[in-house]
């Protein structure tokens, strides 16, 4: 089908859960998909959707705009040119910000065993890619066994063999620690140590460790350091600064931000952004 946009008229819409074929493609800008269907919705400022599920697995790519997805235990960040896959039956959350223009496919389990099982992030090839924007021009009841059927078998083919991002940050189900990890997401520039966290929340320095290793496998610094280049990453990509994000996040100079951003993801913030946007 054509590339929906605010203007188009949903009244025609079709639940891609509810048509018989293994693969439904959608091209989306202007207004968010969710539970189902599209919802109106100005990108220009950030959205964002309750937890819902789809019977079917969902890949999302982005090509302009920045995608975060948050399951039970874990957030990822989806940078323009990447994607998110949810498998089929996932409670996810899903939240917009920048001016979005995203392809969604929708996968049938029956045709999803080489994809994974959990929730990622994926690095899209421009093969994925030109894929998805051509299945997305199918009608949704395309005839089978000729060449959309060669189209979407291909798709997997490739989706299968794209490579798994590294922007992902796992969290903890301690109440203790969500109220860490919240605060800090509401003032990321907030610097306390590990000693200043656990008397905030009552613990020994030994106790919060503990916690945090057990429920999210990294240490402290790791955990803040991650969630910093992840917020730094949506950042960029909406137009900030390398100086707003390093203000922003509480570094003492843009160098310190830049050091910390290319050890983590080998190059620099502004040629990891132009990359994605080329």
């Amino acid at each position: 089908m054509p590339v929906l946009t605010a203007d188009s008229d949903i009244a025609e819409w079709i639940d891609p859960d509810l048509v018989p074929r293994p693969v439904v493609t959608i091209g989306a800008t202007g207004f968010v998909i969710a539970r189902g269907g599209p919802h109106d919705a100005n990108f220009d400022d950030r959205q964002e959707l309750d937890f819902h599920s789809h019977r079917k697995g969902q890949l999302m790519l982005a090509l302009n705009g920045v995608l975060t997805g948050e399951i039970e235990g874990g957030f990822w960040i989806v940078p323009p040119q990447s994607a998110i896959w949810v498998p089929g039956g996932v409670l996810h959350k899903i939240k917009a910000a920048g001016a979005i223009e995203c392809y969604i496919a929708y996968i049938d389990s029956s045709v999803a065993s080489n994809l994974p099982a959990y929730c990622c992030t994926v690095s899209a090839t421009p093969l994925l890619r030109e894929l998805l924007i051509r299945s997305a021009g199918l009608p949704m009841l395309y005839a089978e066994g000729g060449m959309a059927s060669n189209l979407v078998a291909l798709l997997l083919d490739e989706l299968a063999l794209a490579p798994i991002g590294n922007l992902h940050l796992p969290m903890p189900a301690d109440t203790r620690l969500r109220r860490i990890v919240e605060t800090i997401m509401a003032e990321p520039a907030d610097r306390g140590t590990m000693r200043t966290w656990a008397r905030r929340t009552g613990l020994s320095e030994r106790t919060l460790a503990r916690l945090l290793a057990r429920e999210t496998g990294m240490s402290f610094g790791r955990w803040r350091q991650q969630l910093h280049l992840m917020l730094a990453v949506r950042w960029l990509a909406t137009g900030a600064s390398v100086q707003r994000v390093a203000n922003d996040l509480g570094y003492e100079s843009a160098g310190s931000f830049v050091t910390m951003f290319r050890k983590a993801l080998g190059t620099s913030p502004g040629r990891y952004i132009a990359q994605r946007r080329s």
